[in-house]
C-alpha cells in the first residue's frame, strides 16, 4: 500500500491564550499542499520502518508512535514493514511528522482491517501532534482548542504556494516559542473565524490572506537567528506578502498560478534562495 502524506501552511494563526492544562487555545486556518512525503506499508510479522533520509529515532518518530498507538488501542497484532521518503521539510512549521503520522494511522487501519470510526482515529490522532488531525482529512479547516476541534472548509482552487524553508534547527521549537509568547502576542480568534468566512463563500483574496496574521511571526525573529534576511530575499524578489507557517522557520507567500510562482522561485534562485513551489489541493 503506498499512500502520500501531504504538507500544510497556516494561512492565519492565532493564540488565544493558555489553558488550565498548559497548552494553549489556537484559531488556525490550515491547508494542505501538493508538497508530500511519501509512505509505503506492507503486511509483515512485526513493526519495522526504514525513513529516507533518517530523521531522528525511531522513538521519536511519529509513524512508529502511530502503529505502536494503533496496535495498542485495538489489541491488533498484525504487523507492517514500513518505509517513508521524505520531501518535505523537516521541522519547518509545515507538519510534515504530524501528517506521516496521521497517514500511518489510515493506512494500518486499513491494512490490518481494523475499521475504527473517523472518531476514534481523531482522538488517537489528536495524542501525536495537534495538527494530526487535521490530516486525516484535509484540504482546508479551521481549527480551535489545541487544534483538534475541527470546521471543514472547502479547498481553495487555483492557489500556489512560494516557499522558503530556511535551515535552521532549533531543539524543542514550538514548545520554546509558545514560552517566548506574552499575552500581547494573543488574540481572540477573529482574524482566523473571519478568513475562515471568506474561504467558505469563495470571497477570499490575495488581500486577505495578506492581513491574515501569525502569532509566533515576534517570537519567530528571536528564536530564528537570519529569519529576517530570508523574509527581505522574498520581499524584494518580488512576494506579495510573507507569512509565517506554524511555528516556523518555513516562511510562504500565496499566488495565483504556477507560472507567478516559478517567476517568483526564480528571482529567489538569482538572490542565493531555493524555493519550493506547490499547489494548493
Amino acid at each position: 500500500m503506498r499512500v502520500k502524506a501531504p504538507a500544510k501552511i497556516n494561512l492565519c494563526l492565532e493564540v488565544i491564550g493558555k489553558r488550565a492544562d498548559g497548552y494553549h487555545n489556537v484559531a488556525t486556518v490550515l491547508h494542505t499542499l501538493d508538497l508530500a512525503d511519501e509512505l509505503t506499508f506492507e503486511p509483515a510479522e512485526g513493526l519495522s520502518l526504514q525513513c529516507q533520509p533518517p530523521v531522528g529515532s525511531e522513538e521519536e518518530n511519529l509513524v512508529m508512535r502511530a502503529a505502536r498507538l494503533l496496535r495498542q488501542e485495538t489489541g491488533c497484532t498484525q504487523g507492517a514493514a514500513i518505509s517513508v521518503t521524505k520531501h518535505i521539510p523537516i521541522a519547518a512549521g509545515l507538519g510534515g511528522g504530524s501528517s506521516d503520522g496521521a497517514a500511518t494511522l489510515l493506512a494500518l487501519d486499513a491494512l490490518w482491517g481494523l475499521g475504527l470510526s473517523r472518531e476514534r482515529l481523531a482522538g488517537l490522532a489528536a495524542s501525536l501532534g495537534a495538527d494530526a488531525p487535521f490530516f486525516l482529512d484535509g484540504p482546508c479547516a479551521l481549527a480551535k482548542g489545541r487544534g483538534d476541534l475541527l470546521t471543514p472548509l472547502p479547498r481553495l482552487q487555483g492557489w500556489w504556494a512560494v516557499l522558503l524553508c530556511p535551515p535552521i534547527a532549533l531543539e524543542g521549537k514550538t514548545g520554546r516559542l509558545f514560552g517566548m509568547l506574552t499575552p500581547s502576542d494573543y488574540s481572540d480568534g477573529s482574524a482566523a473565524g473571519a478568513l475562515a468566512q471568506q474561504i467558505g463563500d469563495g470571497s477570499a483574496s490575495q488581500g486577505d490572506f495578506a492581513m491574515a496574521r501569525n502569532a509566533f511571526e515576534r517570537v519567530a525573529d528571536q528564536a530564528f537567528p537570519g529569519l529576517e534576511r530570508y523574509r527581505r530575499a522574498f520581499l524584494a524578489a518580488g512576494a506579495p506578502f510573507v507569512r509565517l507557517s506554524g511555528s516556523g522557520p518555513s516562511i510562504f507567500t500565496l499566488v495565483g498560478g504556477a507560472p507567478e510562482g516559478q517567476r517568483l522561485a526564480a528571482s529567489l534562485h538569482a538572490r542565493g534562495f531555493e524555493a519550493h513551489v506547490a499547489a494548493l489541493v
